[in-house]
């Protein structure tokens, strides 16, 4: 859904935008490789009610 969202709000046709979806990673938890850069992990279920599966 993530990547998705990303790629619609990138220009179609453009070179520079396939390149940079070619080097995007989404992680589903909080294990991942790049414990250097110190990533946060975002909640989307608590920044808006509309975010979370009702049923």
């Amino acid at each position: 859904v993530v990547e998705k969202a990303v790629e619609r709000m990138m220009p179609k046709e453009s070179p520079l935008a396939q390149r940079q979806l070619a080097k995007l990673r989404v992680y589903a938890g909080t294990e991942h490789p790049h414990t250097a850069q110190n990533p946060k992990t975002i909640n989307f279920k608590s920044k808006n009610r509309k975010n979370s599966r009702i049923g």
